[in-house]
């Protein structure tokens, strides 16, 4: 399914959640959607998923708004850190609901994850803890089968064993089902991997819509004598750098020519230092506008 994003923005009272944004998404693909704390990413999922309104602009999948429309709010399962689940229903309740709504639901993997987390059928959702309610929100993700499922944090309260388990299945899922997932996360350094494309929003903007691959081929770190890292970088953009004694690294975006001239050591930049640069006021974005 096609997404398609134009000029969307979101004003509450006087402060703008998004302003003006445009995109699209036309193939099914791993999705970044990063940015920090009120950077207007859970807006945008929120209005994609059909639960609110823009103020301006719009978002269509396959050409029609998902708002209060069951034909395309059926393939788009959206699910947060919390707040999921009505509390006082069961687990075999919430997940006969979900296979009764989405279209494509699997229950022989619903079957296997309840399993794989432990999570009693019979237990209300007021009695889980974070951890077990967070298995609950990644089995409905996972076993929707939903052509666009959004994972806006609900594997928080997962430890960190469980969390692997959790990105091994939407995995070994997606390379035989594909279907559009969208991730938001501040875990970026857990999941970064699986990108295959990134979306950063800073203030309600979207300052970076860009294949994961050049992004993590645009930016390198290196290591040497403080003399030589400043002879390096002088025609260089600079992210950040550290300095230790002598020793110098510098963060630096842009083409490595001439590096293998020189004996600094060279390492690739984390996609997660790049985001937290990127959103910083006067981030440098310029070398990887579309």
């Amino acid at each position: 399914m096609e997404i398609k994003v134009n000029k969307l923005s979101k004003r509450y009272r006087k402060k703008h959640a998004l302003n003006e944004v445009s995109f699209e998404l036309t193939e099914p693909k791993i999705y970044g959607l990063l940015g920090r704390n009120g950077a207007g990413k859970t807006t945008f999922m929120d209005i994609l998923a059909g639960y609110q309104l823009p103020t301006s602009g719009d978002v269509l999948v396959n050409n029609k708004n998902p708002f209060d429309n069951r034909e395309i709010s059926q393939h788009i399962c959206l699910i947060k850190e919390g707040s999921n689940f009505n509390q006082n229903l069961k687990v075999k309740h919430i997940l006969n609901s979900y296979s009764l709504f989405y279209p494509n639901w699997d229950q022989a993997l619903a079957n296997e994850l309840i399993k794989e987390y432990n999570l009693s059928l019979n237990a209300k959702v007021k009695t889980l803890s974070k951890g077990m309610e967070s298995a609950l929100g990644v089995i409905v993700g996972l076993s929707s089968l939903a052509t666009i499922t959004i994972f806006d944090e609900p594997y928080i309260g997962l430890d960190a064993a469980a969390r692997k388990n959790f990105y091994n299945t939407l995995l070994e899922q997606y390379e035989t089902r594909p279907r559009t997932i969208i991730f938001s996360t501040h875990l970026i350094d857990e999941v970064s991997l699986l990108f295959e494309e990134v979306l950063i929003l800073r203030e309600g903007d979207l300052i970076m819509h860009e294949k994961a691959e050049i992004m993590r081929q645009g930016a390198f770190s290196v290591t040497g004598s403080k003399a030589e890292v400043e002879q390096f970088i002088q025609d260089k953009q600079v992210m950040k750098i550290k300095e230790l004694a002598n020793m110098m690294t510098a963060f630096v975006f842009g083409s490595q020519e001439g590096v293998e001239d020189t004996d600094l050591n060279v390492e690739g930049v984390p996609i997660q230092e790049l985001m937290i640069y990127l959103t910083e006021k006067g981030g440098e974005v310029s070398w990887m506008a579309n």
